[in-house]
């Protein structure tokens, strides 16, 4: 009889996973072999992996990553310059994000590049790190209405705080004046400190003449290239490659 008020008080105290796991014990003729600091140390180890995987589930959703990319879904079969030995180092422990380093993925439309950032972003969601993802124009837009409003330097304190920022076609247009500063002001904010994907068709090289005014263009590049791992894709669009495989 005292069960019922024992469970009504741990799930008050939001104790979820130990509910969960005390349950399955009452159901397992096998737990009542058990000792009880044996038994204890179960219901431990469920309401630490119930707040784990609550947390996983949080920073997922805040990621508002695209699909279901994961690391261990990206195809090597379909040649496209993927170094399988490069991918499996990066994403070890997400070291990168770590170390404060960031990811380029450059590459062709369709050539999966969007895949590869957001199942970065998972991997480092899993690791226990934020991240964020935003197509360029919809962060231009954003920081625009921001700025209008107000809330500038409010939208720039959140970004920063963000462990990894997900920037989807990056430098597809030339910046304007607003873009190219308000994206300084973030790459300051992260300098030393938090991680980029950069995902975009066109080369580093490229990237300069995009940004536009040659200082500021200096200072953002300085504060990214040097610290970043490019991962350069070649070949046919995916699209097309699966349409052909479809049709076979």
């Amino acid at each position: 009889m005292l069960e019922q008020p024992m469970m009504d008080k741990l799930a008050a105290m939001r104790l979820t996973g130990m509910v969960e796991a005390l349950k399955n014990q009452q159901q397992d003729p096998a737990a009542r072999e058990l000792s009880f600091l044996e038994r204890l140390s179960m219901l431990v180890d469920q309401q630490w992996n119930w707040l784990q995987n609550q947390a996983l589930a949080r920073r997922l959703t805040t990621a508002k990553l695209r699909g279901n990319a994961c690391v261990e879904d990206i195809d090597y079969r379909t040649p496209r310059n993927l170094d399988k030995s490069v991918i499996r180092a990066l994403t070890q422990e997400s070291a990168w994000v770590r170390n404060h380093e960031h990811v380029f993925v450059l590459g062709p439309t369709g050539s999966g590049k969007t895949f590869i950032a957001a199942a970065f972003a998972q991997k480092a969601c899993r690791d226990g790190y934020t991240a964020l993802y935003l197509r360029a124009p919809a962060l231009f837009r954003d920081l625009t209405l921001a700025r209008a409003d107000g809330s500038l330097r409010v939208l720039l304190a959140r970004l920063s705080r963000i462990d990894v920022l997900v920037v989807d076609d990056w430098a597809m247009a030339p910046l304007a004046e607003n873009e190219r500063r308000d994206f300084w002001e973030i790459c300051e904010d992260r300098y030393q400190a938090k991680s980029f994907i950069l995902v975009s068709q066109l080369p580093v090289a490229r990237w300069h003449e995009q940004i536009g005014d040659p200082t500021v263009a200096d200072g953002i590049l300085d504060r990214l290239v040097h610290n970043a791992h490019r991962i350069e894709l070649r070949g046919e669009s995916m699209r097309k490659v699966r349409a052909v495989k479809s049709a076979s």
